[in-house]
């Protein structure tokens, strides 16, 4: 029976699957790696410094991908969130004295908690709607912090440097930063992969596609977009929160401005919007956009960064509406009908 085709072929497919997995798990494993060992290679602080940029970039992005890409609800004011908890954290800690790896904690709990009543109100709205009532609270919140004293108003806030190390979560070193960055964009990505595999992710992605249908089957599209929000602020807020322990410095214009928002969006839209490691892609090219902008064009090029995002949005949504993520996927499809073609025609 072992010289049977018709037995041997099911086998044989069934095996497969299980070899892409377990090919995939190790390249993603040896890249892991590769990264977490990349700053013993690149010692350049500036170099460092870029790849930080690229992993904060990457976590706000997947953190925004929760509510922009799972749900379908593309919200232009998650800065909002950003900004809170890089204010948090910052007064917690230069007003109070709390530790700013609590203070972390807690702008991302306060974050969430705003995000409800914000979402109350926002999610009444639709489509478009609800986009240009995202980018109102977000200049409602950046107004708030310009005007108030307490919180430095458009001065801001600097951190002390009277305590390095973990405990205070300042460095004088990018090194430490480099794997906080790491460390949290891992979390982030893990957050997204459990919400992908479990029902929550069902239910985002019905609200996304057929919201009538989700609502006909019980779905409560309100609730779910309340709680896709409130993740997806949490996670933000954190991404802040680390901005301005590395920076030091924060004011409105730095962690309240639009084009803040307008980066969380368009790297995940780029990278491929409802996918995992689209993001990730996304921060990278984007990233490097804003650094090569920097050195060719310094303080004359301000604003050159804005236009080539606003280019890239035209591009993307007339060509390449599913990201880079989605044009790999076309490509490797292509191939392989190429290749089924080539061998069926062989076998003829």
């Amino acid at each position: 029976m072992s010289n049977n085709p018709t037995i041997s072929r099911p086998i044989e497919a069934s095996a497969a699957p299980a070899k892409t997995i377990s090919a995939a798990s190790i390249a993603l494993l040896v890249l892991l790696a590769a990264v977490a060992v990349l700053p013993f290679f690149i010692e350049s602080p500036a170099h460092q410094n870029t790849m930080i940029l690229i992993l904060m970039a990457a976590q706000i992005g997947v953190a925004w991908n929760i509510v922009g890409g799972y749900a379908g609800q593309v919200s232009l004011g998650h800065v909002a969130f950003y900004g809170l908890g890089a204010y948090t954290s910052t007064l917690l800690f230069t007003q109070l004295g709390v530790n700013p790896w609590l203070g972390m904690l807690a702008g991302g709990v306060l974050a969430a908690v705003i995000s409800l009543a914000i979402g109350w109100s926002c999610f009444r709205l639709k489509g478009h709607y609800f986009t240009m009532a995202t980018i109102a609270v977000a200049e409602i919140v950046q107004i708030v912090f310009t005007n108030w004293e307490f919180a430095g108003a458009a001065v801001g806030l600097t951190m002390p440097m009277d305590q390095q190390g973990w405990g205070a979560f300042i460095f004088a070193s990018k090194v430490p930063y480099y794997y906080v960055a790491l460390g949290l964009l891992l979390l982030t990505l893990l957050a997204n992969y459990l919400i992908e595999k479990s029902y929550l992710g069902c239910y985002f992605r019905a609200i996304k596609d057929e919201p009538d249908a989700a609502r006909s089957l019980g779905v409560s599209l309100s609730k779910y977009k309340q709680i896709a929000f409130a993740i997806s602020s949490f996670f933000t807020a954190l991404g802040g929160s680390l901005y301005a322990q590395k920076e030091l410095y924060i004011d409105p214009a730095s962690v309240l401005g639009t084009a803040v928002s307008i980066k969380m969006a368009l790297v995940s839209i780029l990278g491929g919007i409802g996918t995992l490691f689209g993001p990730v892609i996304g921060a990278g090219i984007l990233t490097a956009i804003d650094e090569s902008t920097r050195v060719m064009f310094g303080g004359s090029g301000r604003g050159t960064d804005l236009i080539i995002y606003a280019t890239l949005i035209i591009v993307i949504a007339v060509y390449y509406p599913t990201g880079v993520m989605g044009w790999f996927r076309n490509f490797f499809a292509r191939r392989k009908a190429l290749q089924s073609q080539n061998a069926e025609g062989e076998k003829e």
